[in-house]
């Protein structure tokens, strides 16, 4: 009877996660397909500005991942308050998110403004640099309105609200594809902007999102309880202060990561054309692919916290293991089916048979990390729910940049640990960080759900309790 009654709870959790979960998905693909149209129109140009895009998304695009992880704490906490039943709370944070996010959005825009000698450092030449600025500046501008977004979006997710923001990701989408094709090429009697319209057009549909869901919080009757309107608040100091100090670990933990695959490509560069196309095939697929787990990660942040609330510890560490078996579960299907597919995936993007060849013996490599990725980002996203952030933020950075990075270097393109393996040290090395990761986030978080259980069974015990 116990264990068809905590199969049935497992069935029942597992149903929550993937309802979340699923919208979560659909919003990351309408991302990445915005990425997609600003790198197919901008190529359609010339070469220097499909350079120009490219060379901007690789400082925007970790920046932007460094802002939401600064703002996922509002999800966590929010979802915590909604679990304790006190959502007339939820307005107030996430009137203190939206200073936070104003402040950091704006301090992300001003560094993007300050790129031009990282470019002249790089060797970058002068045309493209002044290229590559224009699109900065006018991807700059949407910061401060994409932080205030994401703040919002904390609100709807972390009350298990996630078809909204996939609704707005989507209606974005279909305004990226026109506003590129004006600003870029030159309709409607304005100037061709080329590379530079992909950027405001980013910016355009940055603000468009915010709107969309401040109208949606606004008009829905959901949301009312919240009080998210019921007055204006100026930034309280010692809210200021608890937000960055949970939030901004996590933006550096996915910096960390981000920043790890940049400076892997970086080095690759130096391997010749066919390592850097085939690396880049093989990347791109695997980045698609991990838009699942992720998706999932974010997910379990909103169902651990919310359990921690509404039933306590042991709520949510059941919601933070049903997670993890989720992803490993999806990791074994990834897996396999890369494996299976490993010399046709690259057909999809090339003809040339040698790419193919490397890019499929990447896949390989690519099909083994899947396990100790999907197992890192479920229980990172646990430990969100948790709201502890600073020691996993430790962790990552240990298992990124002491591990993984170091370990990739010496087996790439050194002879340090035998011979030298090019690529495929690279990818070696991500495995040795990623696996890292996982054992050093499950340990963290075997630690964190014991401790909860037992403070909470301490405070059930105290006088006065009960």
């Amino acid at each position: 009877m116990q264990s068809t009654t905590r199969w049935q709870r497992s069935v029942t959790e597992l149903r929550s996660l993937i309802r979340l979960s699923l919208p979560i998905m659909a919003a990351q693909l309408a991302h990445t397909m915005l990425g997609f149209v600003d790198t197919a129109m901008a190529g359609r140009v010339s070469a220097d500005d499909l350079a120009a895009v490219a060379l901007g998304n690789a400082f925007w695009v970790p920046t932007f991942l460094f802002l939401s992880g600064v703002l996922m704490i509002v999800t966590s906490k929010v979802a915590a308050l909604n679990g304790a039943g006190k959502l007339a709370e939820t307005g107030p944070l996430v009137r203190q998110g939206m200073w936070l996010g104003l402040l950091i959005g704006c301090l992300c825009a001003i560094f993007l403004l300050l790129m031009k000698p990282a470019l002249q450092w790089m060797q970058i030449e002068p045309d493209l640099t002044e290229l590559t600025m224009g699109y900065l500046i006018a991807v700059a501008a949407g910061f401060p309105a994409v932080a205030l977004f994401l703040a919002l979006r904390g609100l709807s997710d972390g009350l298990s609200q996630t078809r909204p923001t996939m609704l707005i990701s989507f209606a974005a989408l279909l305004l990226n594809i026109p506003a590129n094709y004006v600003l870029v090429y030159g309709k409607l009697g304005l100037p061709a902007f080329g590379a530079i319209g992909c950027g405001i057009a980013t910016a355009l549909v940055m603000w468009f999102m915010l709107g969309c869901m401040l109208v949606y919080l606004r008009r829905s009757r959901r949301y009312r309880d919240c009080g998210l309107f019921a007055r204006f608040s100026w930034p309280q100091w010692p809210d200021q202060r608890h937000l960055l100090g949970l939030g901004l670990p996590i933006g550096i933990a996915l910096f960390a990561e981000t920043s790890m695959f940049c400076i892997i490509a970086l080095l690759i560069g130096s391997l010749g054309s066919v390592v850097v196309a085939s690396h880049q095939i093989a990347l791109n697929f695997s980045s698609l692919v991990f838009m699942v787990p992720y998706s999932l990660g974010l997910a379990i942040t909103v169902r651990v916290g919310h359990n921690l609330g509404s039933h306590g510890a042991r709520a949510g560490l059941f919601a933070a293991k049903v997670g993890i078996v989720a992803a490993l579960s999806f990791a074994l299907l990834a897996s396999s089916l890369i494996l299976l597919l490993a010399s046709e995936i690259p057909r999809i993007y090339t003809a040339n048979a040698e790419i193919i060849a490397l890019a499929a013996s990447l896949y390989v490599l690519a099909a083994f990390y899947q396990f100790s990725d999907a197992v890192q980002v479920a229980c990172a996203g646990a430990l969100r729910g948790y709201q502890d952030t600073r020691v996993p933020m430790l962790l990552t950075l240990i298992a990124y940049w002491l591990v993984g990075l170091p370990t990739g270097y010496l087996l790439a393109l050194t002879d340090l640990l035998g011979p030298a393996r090019g690529p495929a040290g690279f990818w070696m090395g991500l495995i040795a960080g990623l696996s890292a990761a996982a054992i050093l986030l499950s340990w963290r978080l075997a630690r964190v759900g014991a401790r909860r259980k037992r403070d909470e069974q301490r405070y059930r015990r105290s006088p006065g309790v009960g």
